[in-house]
């Protein structure tokens, strides 16, 4: 197993180098500039949108629509992730994760915009839409090389990536910590509980996620805020030192200590926005798939919805959880002689901050409620991809049970390489998306002057169906 992940940690560092941070960057900088900040100046009109009913073409509402998305992004990602992220990079990685996530709410507008101009309609009448169809049907058939690479690693991302391992193992490995229950029971619950929801397409996916989501999101918050309440004197310190170690060789605490100074800050920030494009899946062209789904008569307007997500789990979420990580002081003192990691690292943070054993009870359940909305988001995310790529949906079935297959031998499968492989197959499904939306940024910014100038055009109806070319 070592062999194997020393394998993948070599992979992991070449497709997460420099020109996958700065093709990731860039887009998210051009967008913010062409579209003179609109992340920030529009932030509140688009938190508006989230609450007011819009009628249009789609399969599920606008907020559903949303709430699946964020299923599927705050996941383990916003727990285990974040830990995770500090351990290997330090501090400073909590900074890039928020310049990823600053920078790639313009990403994530620009995907929603284009998943809703430029979707279809598949052979069972369902909408489609995501990368491979704005990819497609924007850049022209040229390009269809390009959706297909994207396609594929949407599908391996959600098998072997995102979708299953990390979840269903951050899940048992909690629950066990916590609740001392048997990693194969809860890995059999885990699976039974799965296989129940994704066998009711998306419309059972959106009802759990948006009856969940809100919910469990606004208990983490509010759990986070008495923590850090309860240990206020060390916050300032805290975040003092986030904006130290991103840019000191004293940045990769426990990763990189003792190297040059450009390394360590390398290692930061490769770390920090690795794990904030895993948190948010700004770039990485996941969110549009489901995005496209939305009932909407504006591209603009879900646009604008879409990019709170990105809000919502990095900047709100994963900066919770890593100033009650980083403020535990847990990072440089090892428990009975061990530095914690991942989940238990979170468990622990949490638990000096309030009585007994409350936090470490708040971040289990809150880990079971976020990763299995994160799993049943993925199923569908995996399922549009390979319905692309098979031109028909005649191969999900077979999907569904490989996914099935996935979630239960997910509890038995090491931590580290299965962080590794996920950073990987994101990066992976990053290049095509980013290359299409910089294609494709014209477009955007054309129908953005259009919206905001009040000029209505027509945009989606169910007549438009799949190419028959």
């Amino acid at each position: 197993m070592k062999g194997i992940t020393e394998v993948l940690k070599s992979i992991q560092s070449a497709v997460w180098g420099i020109p996958t941070m700065a093709l990731l960057l860039f887009t998210g900088l051009y967008l913010t500039v062409r579209l003179k900040g609109l992340q920030f100046i529009r932030l509140p009109r688009a938190i508006r949108y989230i609450f007011e009913k819009e009628e249009g073409e789609g399969d599920v509402s606008a907020f559903a629509s949303l709430c699946t998305a964020l299923a599927a992004t705050i996941g383990t990602g916003s727990i285990v992730g974040v830990a995770t992220a500090l351990r290997a990079g330090g501090p400073g990685a909590l900074f890039w994760m928020w310049v990823s996530a600053l920078v790639g709410m313009a990403t994530k507008y620009a995907e929603g915009l284009l998943a809703v101009k430029f979707r279809t309609v598949d052979e069972n009448g369902q909408v489609a839409g995501g990368p491979m169809y704005y990819i497609e049907r924007g850049l022209g058939k040229r390009w269809v090389w390009l959706a297909k690479i994207f396609a594929f690693f949407g599908v391996v991302t959600a098998l072997l990536g995102c979708g299953t391992f990390p979840q269903v193992n951050a899940i048992t490995e909690s629950v066990e910590s916590a609740f001392g229950v048997p990693v194969w029971v809860m890995g059999a619950l885990v699976t039974v509980a799965v296989t129940a929801v994704i066998l009711g397409g998306i419309n059972s996916i959106s009802k759990v996620a948006e009856s969940v989501v809100p919910l469990m999101a606004g208990a983490y918050v509010l759990g986070s805020v008495a923590v850090l309440a309860a240990n206020y004197q060390a916050v300032p310190h805290a975040i003092s030192t986030i904006f130290v170690s991103a840019f000191t060789p004293g940045a990769a605490l426990g990763g990189a200590a003792g190297t040059a100074s450009m390394a360590a800050m390398m290692t930061a920030m490769r770390t920090g926005i690795a794990r904030g494009v895993y948190t948010n899946e700004a770039g990485l062209g996941s969110s549009p798939i489901v995005v496209a789904a939305a009932k909407t008569k504006s591209c603009v307007r879900q646009g604008l919805i879409s990019m709170t997500s990105v809000f919502f789990t990095t900047i709100i979420i994963c900066t919770m959880t890593g100033i009650v990580v980083i403020s535990s002081g847990l990072l440089e003192t090892p428990v009975n002689g061990v530095l914690l990691d991942g989940g238990k690292l979170s468990n622990a943070a949490f638990n000096q901050g309030l009585p007994g054993n409350i936090g470490m009870y708040m971040v289990t359940i809150g880990l079971i409620f976020f990763s299995f909305t994160t799993i049943i988001g993925w199923n569908y995310y995996g399922e549009r991809c390979l319905v692309y790529l098979a031109g028909g949906v005649h191969l999900n079935k077979l999907y569904k049970l490989l996914y099935i297959g996935c979630i239960a031998v997910a509890p038995f499968l090491s931590l580290e390489p299965i962080w590794i492989l996920a950073d990987i197959t994101n990066a992976l499904m990053a290049f095509p998306n980013l290359v299409g939306i910089l294609g494709l940024s014209p477009v955007v910014i054309w129908e953005t002057k259009q919206f905001f100038q009040k000029k209505s055009y027509p945009l989606f109806t169910r007549e438009h169906t799949v190419d028959k070319e």
